[in-house]
């Protein structure tokens, strides 16, 4: 018995001393590979005090804006443009049914040339009455006629004249009709009041126009505003002929130069704003309609800039490649604000004095050491 207990002792001790060599062997994990490296050029996160602006809401119009309305009662026979369709000054662009009015005219100068003819003959009556009663005069000196007889010529005569004066003033009344009629006739065409842009059609052929009744609206070409509110408590922060940054998400551009062209002396009641008119530059890709943010400036501000070179875009996310202590490049996102110049102010994601990598492009450098080029 006390040999088998031997033995077994024996074969618990091999076993627990096999178990502690193997143990022992890998005490020490394998020394980790250091972090890949990677050449760039770097660039660094600078403190600065930019003018702290205040954002305004605001639309793109045109400058001048007509609205196309009826001025007669009338049945539209035609509309000749469509939106968006750029037009003359001058160009036809809606037709109404003028039958009355054709007929209206052709009455007026029916009377017109009538009383022209009564004229004619009443002009040579006259003339005639009148040599006639230089004869009379005559024979009245020479006491050939009786006083009766001169009499009677000389009102004929006067008779004459007056009938003349009548048909001038009936002539200029003719003339007058004549000259409404086809005013009333143009009305039924309606033109373009100058060069621009169709940017509503409101009426369709068949339609029965009334007296101002809306039918096309035309902006006219040439540079355009912003429209803007500005709370009654900033205005006089805001005076004419200032120069305020207007950036237009929808034309793709860079922040515009807008200029305070008018401000309306009176607020809105209901929102307590007053309505800002700012002229822009010409811009092709800016239209009328488009919404705008405008930025007033109000005091100065610390803030951190970032060189646009070391800011990477990705859908509507922002990052950089900021490098730590051991100069091991980490990805950061930040939240951006507006520009200046080259820059881009962040407010959130860097501090002031971070070195950041220049260029990174679509190369993927999170954990790699970066030796400056």
């Amino acid at each position: 018995m006390n040999r088998i207990a031997n033995i077994l002792i024996l074969c618990i001790f091999s076993a627990s001393a096999s178990l502690l060599l193997n143990g022992c062997s890998h005490a020490h994990p394998p020394e980790s590979s250091a972090p890949a490296t990677a050449q760039a050029s770097l660039v660094q996160s600078t403190a600065a005090s930019v003018p702290r602006m205040i954002p305004l809401t605001g639309t793109v119009h045109a400058r001048e804006t007509a609205i196309i309305s009826a001025q007669a009662l009338g049945s539209i026979r035609a509309v000749l443009v469509q939106a968006s369709q750029h037009v003359r000054a001058g160009q036809l662009l809606v037709s109404l049914d003028a039958t009355a009015q054709q007929a209206s005219l052709a009455r007026a100068q029916a009377a017109w040339q009538a009383v022209e003819q009564q004229q004619q003959i009443a002009g040579t009556q006259s003339a005639l009455a009148a040599s006639t009663l230089q004869r009379y005069q005559l024979l009245r000196q020479q006491k050939s006629v009786s006083p009766q007889e001169f009499d009677e010529v000389q009102k004929r005569a006067q008779s004459a004249a007056l009938q003349v004066r009548a048909l001038d003033a009936q002539r200029a009344e003719a003339q007058a009709a004549v000259a409404g009629a086809r005013v009333a006739l143009g009305y039924m065409q309606l033109r373009a009041p100058f060069a621009g842009v169709i940017t509503a059609r409101m009426a369709d052929p068949g339609t029965l126009a009334t007296p101002g009744m809306p039918l096309l609206a035309v902006d006219r070409d040439g540079p355009l505003q912003v429209y803007a509110s500005v709370d009654e408590s900033l205005l006089p922060q805001v005076h004419m002929g200032m120069n305020m940054l207007v950036q237009i998400d929808a034309a793709g551009a860079a922040a515009l130069t807008g200029k305070v062209a008018e401000i309306l002396p009176a607020a809105d009641p209901s929102s307590r704003t007053f309505l800002l008119k700012l002229d822009l530059p010409a811009n092709p890709a800016v239209h009328a309609g488009m919404y705008a943010t405008v930025q007033l400036p109000s005091g100065e501000q610390a803030v951190v800039l970032a060189p646009q070179s070391a800011i990477v875009q990705r859908g509507s996310l922002s990052y950089v490649y900021a490098l730590d202590a051991h100069g091991i490049a980490q990805l950061r996102y930040v939240t951006l604000g507006r520009t200046q110049a080259h820059n881009v102010i962040v407010l959130s994601g860097l501090t002031a004095g971070e070195q950041l990598v220049d260029h990174p492009g679509e190369r993927d450098l999170a954990g790699k050491r970066i030796e400056a080029m």
